[in-house]
């Protein structure tokens, strides 16, 4: 327990709510406003991508309990389901026998983060538009309009957890030394619908992330408790094979026979779900610092807000309030260090698995249907099989494991590097699994 000090998250999503159970828990008054409406009181649909929970996500739910609670309203998928042009499917591991990730409906989520935060005595305040803070001394103004009548809330400490406009972090950028960057990609998404059968089964394997990788656009499906899956259609806004194209009912019908013709029968209401959900879009976003003084930090992605080809948005921000807390037990009172030390711990880690998440989208919606990159994979988990304490492959480093993103890139593009001697190797695809392969992967591990 800390001594008790009010405290402000601005921000009822995925990450303000947990981080109003960790503040509560260590003695504090919490207060959390949300310029939007209680998301338990309104439909959520029309601008999704299904969260993806894994080991670091879990970690942050289990420190406070609610980790059984949150798996019981999530699916374990173990694999990806490629499906290839010519309607085969091929099947990856995510990792070992036993690891998952989960497929969790970010609204079903949202909406148990604030249940359970109310339950421990948090109070939320839905439709508070925050327009401005002062930071020197914590205090938010709050009105119904940014040009109208503000009303001054002040306390010791905020918590900017607003996501990728935030409105926090707008008021921290107009100082001097405040770095920002913003990158938007030429692609954006689209959310889609698989309903489940009639006795409420999923049409498809329900235990992997669905994906038809079509070079620079793909089509994903994660499944949901309902029977359903949230599908999500990502390419670029202009150009050839984009948004732009598909803009009548032939159009789009014809585009999906031709490049997803597997998905003919379990996307019924295709063409009123594509043109009447919205065209979202996809940023990176980077800044620091994150904090101000010991009254002010920023958590989430509004500080660094990534794009979702990783799945890891939702772990990295719950894996702020995992350090963060450390920080707080090891620190006491001393707000100025804790919030210093989780800036400067955090930053080289969210700005690795922005690279990442960057790079994930090149290998879902390419590489995953390439032959050469399948026997990449393939030889990683037959060497890591033989040699567990040598080698862990990048995606179970960044996905199955609590090792700094910074550190599981750097290691990543080594064994990459390695990977790429291997396959130049002469009829390496008859080869792979022989003992001079697996010599020469440990002789470079060496060098």
């Amino acid at each position: 327990m800390q001594n008790q000090k009010k405290i402000a998250i601005v921000g009822a999503g995925l990450v303000g709510s947990l981080l109003a159970i960790y503040l509560k828990k260590a003695g504090h008054i919490v207060h959390v406003y949300d310029r939007s409406p209680d998301i338990r009181k309104i439909q959520f649909s029309g601008r999704s991508i299904n969260l993806a929970m894994s080991n670091r996500g879990w970690k942050a739910l289990e420190v406070i309990g609610v980790d059984q609670e949150i798996k019981k309203i999530g699916l374990p998928m173990e694999k990806r389901a490629i499906h290839l042009m010519d309607q085969s499917l091929n099947y990856q591991k995510y990792g070992k026998e036993g690891e998952s990730i989960y497929s969790l409906s970010r609204g079903v989520l949202n909406r148990k983060m604030i249940d359970l935060a109310e339950e421990k005595g948090v109070e939320f305040f839905f439709e508070h538009k925050v327009w401005d803070v002062t930071l020197g001394d914590a205090t938010l103004h709050i009105g119904k309009e940014e040009h109208g009548e503000w009303t001054d809330y002040k306390y010791d400490m905020i918590f900017g957890s607003d996501g990728a406009f935030s409105r926090v972090r707008h008021r921290m950028q107009r100082q001097s030394m405040f770095n920002y960057s913003q990158d938007f990609l030429e692609i954006g998404y689209k959310e889609l619908n698989i309903p489940s059968n009639a006795d409420g089964t999923h049409k498809l394997d329900k235990s992997s992330l669905h994906i038809w990788p079509r070079g620079n656009f793909m089509l994903i499906a994660l499944p949901n408790l309902d029977g359903s899956f949230t599908c999500t259609l990502f390419m670029p806004f202009k150009g050839e094979n984009s948004f732009e194209q598909l803009d009548t009912k032939e159009k789009l019908v014809d585009f999906f026979a031709k490049y997803f013709p597997s998905t003919k029968e379990v996307i019924p209401n295709l063409v009123e779900d594509f043109f009447k959900n919205p065209k979202s879009y996809l940023v990176t976003m980077k800044c620091f610092p994150w904090t101000h003084n010991d009254k002010v930090a920023l958590i989430g992605d509004a500080c660094h807000a990534i794009v979702p080809f990783y799945g890891h948005g939702m772990n990295a921000g719950f894996e702020d309030i995992t350090v963060l807390n450390e920080l707080m037990e090891k620190y006491g009172d001393d707000w100025e260090t804790i919030f210093n030390e989780y800036q400067n711990s955090r930053k080289p880690n969210t700005d690795a698995i922005a690279e990442l998440s960057y790079r994930n989208f090149i290998e879902m919606s390419t590489k995953t249907a390439d032959a050469n990159f399948l026997l990449q994979k393939k030889i990683e988990k037959w060497f890591s099989e033989k040699h567990p304490e040598k080698w862990i492959p990048l995606y179970s480093r960044v996905t199955f494991s609590h090792q700094p993103y910074s550190e599981a890139l750097a290691i990543g593009d080594r064994q990459d590097a390695i990977m790429q001697e291997i396959l130049a190797i002469e009829s390496i695809e008859e080869i792979w699994e022989t003992e001079p392969i697996e010599q020469r992967i440990l002789q470079l591990l060496r060098e």
